[in-house]
């Protein structure tokens, strides 16, 4: 995780500057950020991905250099590069997984992910990998409804984590569409438009932990929207959670001003031109830097057999790459390694890489 410094004063906000400030209308006009893999790559990642099946490691303990690589190092290390310090994301396509189980699919990608970063926990139960797989028709305005169990479409927001990382092992029938749109032009657009507000953002929020994780050890945490530390701009953005946040007993009930600089945000991410949008393919894989830019699904249509269904694997990686920022900023102060369950909790009976929990989603009605 980023270190962590003191926040930056609240008079004369710079802009970003950086590649991490772009418009979706702009990089669509060119497939900069797609890398496409070669024959010797496939091939490295598929043998490797088969030795890891066989071995069966503890997920909770095994290290990148136990599956080193090669033909894909160079890549690695360009595809941290560009989340770190570039747009803030690269979508990597190529691998043959209509030829894969999706244990090996499963597989290949938590070797990538090693390399990337380090696996943390997802929820209180321990997962390392998670499913994206509707399992019920819930809408997202029911506050029992997980985002990652159905097939309503999801606002803007960020992951819990450095990097959040999405596999694809079968896309919808319809719909489903992975949207991107950059926190630091949402952040120029504020300062452009309403200045005085653009502040708010650097001060702490009140955040709902309880819709986001049902075992939630709290109702809610802390966090800033915006951090500026050494002139790093970094967002942790998604206002759904902040408004269903206040309904708990002793949450400060928000301000005018505060709720006008949310929906000044919401209204700016959603304007023609800011996002991204691309369908993903089996086999591809996003990595996307959570404190560069903020993610959304379109609603989707499913397949009615239950194997053809959209299904896609998510990770959640700690990655060190000397970002600094705010104390308590998301929600790197409470989420878990994965090698150290929560005080008093069981360790996960599904921590090793059987085919069973990496191919069939727990079911979450």
């Amino acid at each position: 995780m980023p270190a962590t410094a003191p926040a930056a004063p609240l008079e004369a906000l710079p802009p970003v500057t950086t590649e991490a400030a772009w418009r979706g209308d702009q990089l669509t006009k060119s497939a900069e950020w797609v890398y496409l893999l070669s024959d010797a790559q496939v091939a490295e990642l598929e043998a490797l991905g088969q030795r890891f099946l066989t071995e069966n490691p503890d997920l909770r303990s095994v290290q990148a250099s136990d599956y080193p690589l090669v033909a894909c190092a160079d890549a690695v290390a360009e595809w941290g590069k560009d989340v770190d310090y570039g747009r803030g994301f690269v979508l990597v396509r190529g691998l043959r997984t209509h030829f894969y189980s999706d244990a090996l699919s499963a597989a290949i990608y938590y070797i990538l992910g090693l390399h990337m970063g380090d696996p943390i926990r997802q929820n209180e139960m321990g997962d390392l990998i998670d499913h994206i797989y509707a399992t019920s028709d819930k809408m997202m305005d029911d506050p029992t409804a997980y985002s990652s169990r159905v097939r309503d479409k999801l606002v803007y927001h960020s992951d819990s984590s450095d990097i959040v990382a999405l596999m694809c092992l079968r896309p919808a029938k319809e719909g489903g569409a992975s949207c991107l749109v950059s926190g630091a032009e949402i952040y120029n657009e504020i300062l452009r438009r309403r200045p005085d507000l653009a502040p708010l953002l650097l001060e702490p929020f009140h955040w709902d932990w309880r819709r986001q994780d049902h075992n939630a050890p709290a109702d809610t945490y802390t966090s800033p929207i915006v951090s500026l530390v050494d002139g790093v701009f970094s967002m942790y953005a998604g206002s759904l959670y902040i408004l269903t946040a206040q309904e708990y007993p002793g949450v400060p009930q928000l301000t005018p001003q505060q709720i006008e600089v949310l929906e000044l945000f919401d209204t700016i991410t959603y304007e023609p031109g800011m996002a991204i949008e691309m369908d993903f393919r089996p086999g591809d894989i996003q990595w996307l830097s959570n404190y560069a830019a903020l993610h959304a699904r379109t609603t989707f249509y499913d397949f009615p057999e239950p194997q053809r269904r959209r299904h896609l694997l998510r990770l959640w990686l700690s990655r060190d790459a000397g970002r600094p920022v705010v104390e308590n900023f998301g929600k790197n102060g409470v989420v878990q390694h994965r090698a150290a369950p929560r005080d008093g909790a069981a360790e996960h009976p599904e921590a090793h890489f059987d085919v069973y929990s990496v191919s069939v989603p727990r079911l979450i009605s």
